[in-house]
């Protein structure tokens, strides 16, 4: 099993970010997958999946039990290199209802640690609609904060200042003969959809029919996660599956 780690013997991430505006309010868009407030020291993920591999498991799907492991050690590196006064966590932060309760004793500690000193807030999801047990941290169903909503499922039709996960975007282009497809945000300035942060989530092409009812026809875009860096492109660039 993959050993955990104390959160400053990671390399520091440089939390270099693309600025964008949601809903008139800045936010800043990091590889890691993460968004960043930073006017209210703010980190912003989603869709952890934490348990899945646990939770597959239990219906005799068996899959690599690191998925945890690996899922908390990159958010204590985003943690070390943001160090925020709040964590929103956007919903689906386990995989299912009882995941928080299957969180081994070491996970268990090491998540406790993370949330030392700031603000948690968990955003139920689909997959984890009730408060994880014997962690830290407020449980809501959405919350607004200024100008922003932070939710899971993004909601039907315009949302200004929406900030959602849920959908697990990824984006598909084609350069220079071959096609590249990878996890990714999207936005059209008025919502912003968050990749999925877990280490075995997977993602869905955003030009699928499910953000038909989030973004409008081709006027949005989309930020690929890259190798320390961000690729944006517009939606008039992206292909399907």
């Amino acid at each position: 099993m993959t050993a955990l780690r104390n959160a400053g013997q990671f390399r520091r991430v440089a939390p270099v970010c693309h600025d964008i505006a949601v809903g008139g309010t800045q936010l800043g868009l990091h590889d890691s997958g993460v968004a960043w407030w930073a006017d209210e020291q703010t980190l912003i993920v989603a869709d952890l999946h934490l348990e899945k591999g646990s939770s597959y498991a239990r219906r005799g799907v068996m899959l690599p039990p690191y998925d945890t492991a690996a899922t908390l050690e990159r958010l204590a590196m985003v943690i070390d290199a943001f160090d925020p006064a709040r964590v929103i966590a956007l919903g689906d932060s386990f995989h299912d209802a009882e995941g928080s309760d299957r969180l081994p004793a070491p996970y268990r500690a090491f998540l406790t640690t993370l949330q030392l000193n700031r603000e948690w807030i968990w955003v139920t999801g689909n997959h984890d609609p009730v408060a994880p047990v014997r962690l830290c941290g407020e449980c809501v169903d959405e919350m607004t904060l200024g100008d922003l909503t932070f939710r899971h499922e993004p909601r039907s039709g315009p949302q200004s200042g929406e900030v959602c996960g849920h959908l697990h975007p990824a984006a598909k282009v084609r350069r220079y003969g071959r096609s590249i497809r990878r996890p990714c945000f999207a936005t059209d300035g008025n919502r912003l959809v968050l990749p999925a942060f877990g280490a075995l989530t997977g993602g869905l092409n955003v030009m699928d029919s499910a953000f038909a009812s989030v973004f409008p026809p081709r006027r949005f875009s989309a930020f690929m996660l890259g190798a320390d860096r961000l690729y944006p492109f517009t939606a008039a660039k992206l292909i399907a599956d």
